[in-house]
């Protein structure tokens, strides 16, 4: 067996489910939502939003390793949710392709797939850590795959850091 082998079944493991997102304690429990907000209030999921001050996906995004462990609020446009389990949601920020993943323990909380388009005010703690020039090429690798999106090893030239949000509550609504 391979160095390769070994490697290639964690990426496999990856693709066919979600992955763990904060353990159960992390999480605050919540029932699934199965309705998106119909009024301009919103729908709230787990903990809800207790945060006054949001910050910037731009900012957050910018210097990740800043946040790290921090409980944060974020808002943004949910620009796609979690096909399989409904248990992330991304969020854009407001260059071209940015986007911040809010992750949830998969059925504490359940992002609806009609919440695509609409807006998001989350809060979770921040997880941000820095990847090894390998795992950042199985990761584009894993991506380009799951996305249909193009793939050259080569092109990856140094490590970059992964962020999230391990989500602790959240209101979707129709409006900003």
């Amino acid at each position: 067996m391979t160095l390769r082998t070994p490697l290639l079944l964690a990426v496999l493991s990856l693709a066919s489910a979600c992955d763990r997102g904060p353990s159960k304690s992390e999480a605050a429990t919540s029932p699934p939502a199965t309705k998106v907000a119909a009024a301009d209030k919103g729908v709230t999921l787990g903990a809800g939003v207790k945060l006054q001050e949001s910050v910037a996906i731009d900012d957050l995004l910018a210097d990740p390793l800043k946040h790290n462990g921090k409980t944060v609020r974020v808002e943004g446009m949910i620009t796609d949710v979690c096909p399989k389990r409904g248990c992330w949601m991304n969020l854009a920020g407001t260059k071209p392709g940015e986007k911040l993943k809010f992750k949830v323990v998969d059925g504490e909380m359940v992002f609806p797939a009609e919440s695509k388009g609409q807006w998001a005010v989350a809060e979770g703690v921040v997880a941000a850590r820095e990847l090894s020039i390998e795992e950042t090429k199985q990761q584009a690798e894993y991506e380009a795959k799951e996305y249909g999106i193009p793939y050259d090893p080569a092109s990856i030239t140094k490590p970059k850091v992964s962020v999230r949000i391990d989500g602790t509550g959240a209101v979707i609504r129709n409006k900003k």
